[in-house]
């Protein structure tokens, strides 16, 4: 059954969140850190212990995150009518009982608060969730939230949009917004959040990019069902039906149709590491031959048994059970067919653009505290401005200079006549936290990158100072700085 959650219940419903204070703040604040975060590991005890007070924002924190029942009377001074909230789909009464009966949870970002409804997970039901199942607040969609680029646009397509998150997000800064999914269900609860949040967006039901036919958006953000396999559809939130990863190359390849010029598509996708084949080919292939530039970044490599146990269990299937045990073995026969190695997993950048495609395929599997979201449109910058100065005399002519985040590490090791230098490397200590092995005279060139001299008499001073031929130089250094201006390591004075 639908929710059934009007715009009147949702402004009710929303005055009453806001004035028992259930947002993201309130609940840190209630819980403390320690129990906020036991709760988030799945202990639920250190939560109850924070919340034995009985205010309403104690019984909503016990009700909608904990998962423990209210006694009616302490649920209607939480939630007012309960019978109301009942016919409504976001609770249930048994006796003098009341439960959630929808996943009710806030969630903030530096600008504010929302509240986000979803379905219950099988922590909660006791149980596997449904095929129809609308996944809530989870790794992937918060990964892609923190990888998708924030820079004002006309438009925003979240494309499969579950619950809604993305659009969220896409709500601080875009004019318009639209979002949809072949669910009914999710689109349901997206359309529910939405009203909770007074947004207003636009929805739209159908399989991928059909609903949109015909249309052009500034950005386009998708969360796709991504999980690669057989060709079947166990839970709409995470199997497309499409066998392997041909879910994200529909995406990949669809991506141009939809952008407008300058418009830029992120996602998150999933790719098959087979025997004797590159990843990087094989997500290559996916791109036109013009008109994108694309960056894959890929965060992990999973080698099949543990995928397979993995998402089993996401979905409350115990792999030991005969049910389990079958859908495994289905799974890595599949694997084992296809001469499958491990599954990567990762984000896709792309960018409509009128010239030949640029690709950059990059492991990115190290730890990083940024948020790639700001890197992505500096990756971005930086590409447009190498294709705009690819003639040789527009690099040598440019300004450049090292950001004060770029570092240089040199490790040695001691011998008979002192120390003797193992590896020299430059380091971002930013955003991704790109390293690069390097050497002594790109060293010594980068320190003279000060945004004084154009780079041309850089090495032309660096050829001289080495006895050197000023042609080899340039024909050396020139490959060696687009590549360290692409990830960042120096920039034209007019990016710094």
């Amino acid at each position: 059954m639908l929710p059934r959650l009007t715009d009147q219940f949702c402004d009710r419903l929303r005055d009453t969140l806001r004035t028992s204070g259930f947002d993201a703040d309130g609940v840190v604040a209630t819980l403390g850190d320690e129990a906020h975060a036991a709760l988030g590991r799945f202990e639920p005890e250190p939560a109850r212990r924070a919340t034995r007070g009985g205010s309403p924002l104690d019984t909503l924190i016990r009700l909608f995150l904990v998962g423990d029942p209210a006694p009616r009377t302490k649920a209607e001074q939480a939630l007012g009518d309960v019978d109301e909230a009942a016919a409504a789909g976001l609770v249930r009464v048994d006796g003098d009982d009341v439960r959630a009966a929808l996943d009710l949870r806030p969630y903030g970002d530096d600008q504010g608060n929302w509240w986000v409804l979803a379905d219950l997970g099988d922590d909660r039901l006791g149980k596997p969730v449904d095929t129809e199942h609308v996944l809530g607040i989870g790794h992937a969609s918060l990964s892609l939230a923190r990888a998708t680029m924030r820079r004002k646009v006309g438009s925003v397509l979240d494309l499969g949009t579950g619950c809604g998150i993305q659009a969220l997000h896409a709500s601080r800064h875009a004019d318009r917004v639209t979002a949809t999914d072949l669910s009914e269900r999710a689109l349901a609860l997206a359309e529910a959040t939405f009203r909770l949040n007074g947004l207003s967006v636009e929805t739209l039901r159908g399989p991928w990019f059909e609903p949109v036919a015909g249309r052009k958006f500034d950005q386009v953000v998708c969360n796709p069902p991504f999980v690669v396999g057989p060709p079947r559809v166990d839970f709409v939130y995470r199997d497309s039906g499409l066998g392997g990863d041909d879910a994200s190359a529909l995406v990949v390849r669809g991506m141009r149709d939809v952008l407008a010029d300058g418009g830029v598509g992120q996602l998150l996708a999933s790719w098959l590491h087979r025997r004797g084949e590159d990843w990087g080919d094989r997500v290559a292939s996916w791109l036109p031959d013009e008109g994108l530039d694309a960056w894959f970044v890929q965060r992990d490599v999973a080698e099949p048994a543990l995928y397979v146990g993995t998402w089993l269990r996401d979905t409350g299937v115990d792999p030991r059970s005969p049910e389990g045990s079958a859908k495994a073995a289905a799974w890595l026969d599949w694997f084992e067919a296809n001469d499958v190695v491990g599954i990567g997993f990762g984000f896709v950048t792309m960018r409509a653009t009128d010239s030949d495609t640029e690709v950059a395929c990059e492991d990115l599997r190290h730890a990083y505290d940024d948020p790639l979201g700001p890197e992505t449109g500096a990756w971005l910058d930086r590409v447009a401005w190498l294709r705009a100065h690819q003639d040789p005399k527009a690099l040598l002519s440019a300004r450049l200079v090292v950001p004060p985040t770029v570092v240089l590490e040199q490790v040695s090791e001691p011998g008979e006549n002192g120390w003797s230098e193992l590896v020299r490397r430059l380091h971002r200590t930013d955003g991704p936290g790109w390293q690069q092995e390097t050497d002594e005279l790109v060293t010594a060139l980068l320190a003279g990158c000060r945004g004084q001299l154009p780079l041309g008499e850089l090495l032309a001073l660096l050829a001289a100072g080495n006895g050197l031929s000023a042609d080899e130089v340039v024909n050396a250094a020139l490959p060696v700085v687009a590549e360290l201006i692409q990830h960042g390591m120096v920039l034209p004075v007019e990016l710094a």
